[in-house]
């Protein structure tokens, strides 16, 4: 059995684009037409076997000096030879089994008109046969397959470096994950999909299709072995490519795409990099210590002693609100990446990222962001409250990014215990009603934002109406002025020492 023949690398040209080259003057008299018959070289031989000098893929160019004399010489034995049409039938069959892609005849000086048994056996083993006119040279027509060959590689090597750099810029967007899959997926004008360890669709990108139920089940197989990449053909024709994110991890990139162009492993190849950064880090190592933290916590442990299973004491927190899309996992953990930490906790509305001392967060383009101060293990739940104020009047404030400012002043002159004894006596009133909580935050925040409605009900989600009801009724619950700043001056200090 004939082994298939292996192409070369490189982006095949359409036979139609030789074809179309008036100067040229090749005619098709054979074979097959259409985008489907492609190129990837052009090759010149008058060897009576040529199957051993074609790689696949090629022009090959004869002038038929090659095919006997219509009565066939006898051999040294007396025997005859095969005949024009026997040999021609074999030739053609060694050039298909060879692979090469079309033969292009030569007229003049051996063959004033094409064979009538070439073309019968190219149209019969469907080889695409093309007529040299005497006027063009083989070496004109390699030279025009190379040229076009040429373009043809520039032309790709252009499109992977803008797929690419469309890739990266993907990756730097509010929602990484997705936008990167569905860059992938119009680069190679198909699908792509993310799978997770157990083999389900995490996100996807592209029309689905038929291939969707093999391509899934070629991710779940590369699950499976110890192999980095897997490919399949499924039944319509789809050709279908597996790429494992990183070693041990659990997590695959499918591509399904109606055609395979060279460039197009190295374009999934980049996007596969790219999904394996935003999809965290490896389960071991510091992810083992992480999830032993995890349940250290959740059986009671302080926090002061996990501290050293996460890489260090002092650490500020941060919350986050997306300013658009929608809050997601992949979105939280690309937010927990960018930011430098895989401690995220996807909230209903918000996202808390657990920071190391010394990582100043920056701005996050679509986030808005409100950071604490940084703290030891035992005060981190007082920095999770800084964090949730300062998002409050970063959105208030329509600002991307606010920082927790604590600063000493007069009220560090004063003693930590009584503060906050008077804090809690001047806002019991308040906090023993039944809407207590929402009270104080609303004060809060009206406060903060030095007693502006609109911008209080934008950092609450609540109507300005709401907002002005409830800081009547806690004016009404503490029995002052709040139009007073001395009033105004005390609340805050109690507010943030009780």
């Amino acid at each position: 059995m004939v082994s298939e023949p292996a192409v070369p690398p490189t982006p095949p040209v359409p036979l139609a684009a030789l074809l179309a080259r008036e100067d040229l003057a090749l005619r098709q008299i054979a074979g097959p037409a259409g985008p489907g018959v492609v190129l990837h070289g052009a090759h010149t031989s008058e060897m009576a076997d040529p199957y051993p000098y074609l790689l696949g893929g090629e022009l090959l160019l004869t002038a038929g000096v090659h095919i006997p004399d219509a009565g066939a010489h006898p051999d040294a034995a007396g025997r005859a030879g095969p005949g024009p049409a026997e040999h021609l039938e074999a030739y053609v069959s060694r050039i298909v089994a060879a692979g090469g892609a079309a033969l292009g005849f030569g007229l003049a000086p051996v063959h004033d008109t094409v064979p009538g048994a070439l073309v019968a056996a190219c149209e019969a083993h469907g080889l695409p046969l093309l007529e040299v006119p005497p006027r063009t040279t083989f070496s004109a027509v390699a030279r025009a397959v190379w040229k076009l060959l040429e373009r043809a590689r520039t032309a790709e090597l252009r499109r992977v470096t803008e797929a690419q750099q469309s890739l990266a810029t993907a990756a730097s967007r509010p929602d990484p994950v997705p936008s990167v899959l569905r860059q992938l997926a119009r680069r190679v004008a198909g699908r792509a999909v993310l799978y997770g360890p157990e083999g389900t669709e995490l996100a996807g990108e592209g029309a689905a299709s038929a291939a969707d139920a093999p391509l899934a089940d070629l991710a779940r197989l590369l699950l499976t072995r110890a192999s980095a990449t897997a490919g399949d053909t499924a039944p319509d024709g789809t050709h279908l490519a597996a790429y494992a994110l990183g070693a041990g991890r659990g997590f695959v990139l499918g591509v399904a795409a109606p055609r395979r162009d060279p460039g197009d492993h190295t374009i999934a190849s980049v996007a596969a990099v790219l999904l394996s950064l935003l999809t965290g880090e490896h389960q071991s190592g510091p992810g083992a210590a992480r999830s032993s933290a995890l349940v250290r916590l959740l059986l009671g442990a302080p926090p002061a002693e996990v501290a050293p299973l996460l890489g260090g004491g002092r650490r500020l927190v941060v919350h986050a609100r997306p300013d658009a899309q929608p809050l997601t996992p992949l979105a939280a953990s690309a937010l927990g990446a960018a930011l430098g930490s895989p401690l995220v906790d996807l909230g209903q509305d918000v996202v808390r990222v657990l920071v190391p001392a010394g990582r100043a967060p920056r701005p996050q383009p679509g986030w808005t962001l409100g950071v604490s101060a940084e703290t030891a293990p035992a005060d981190w739940p007082a920095a999770d409250a800084q964090a949730a104020r300062a998002l409050a009047r970063a959105r208030a404030t329509r600002t991307a990014l606010v920082r927790h400012a604590a600063g000493s002043g007069l009220l560090g002159l004063l003693p930590e215990g009584e503060a906050r004894a008077h804090a809690r006596a001047v806002l019991a009133p308040v906090e023993a009603s039944p809407a207590g909580a929402a009270l104080l935050e609303t004060l809060r925040t009206w406060l903060s934002l030095h007693g502006s409605w609109d911008r209080t009900a934008v950092a609450l989600s609540v109507h300005r109406n709401t907002v002005r009801q409830r800081i009547a009724r806690c004016a009404a619950l503490l029995g002052t002025d709040l139009d007073d700043p001395d009033v105004r001056m005390e609340l805050w200090f109690c507010l943030g020492r009780r």
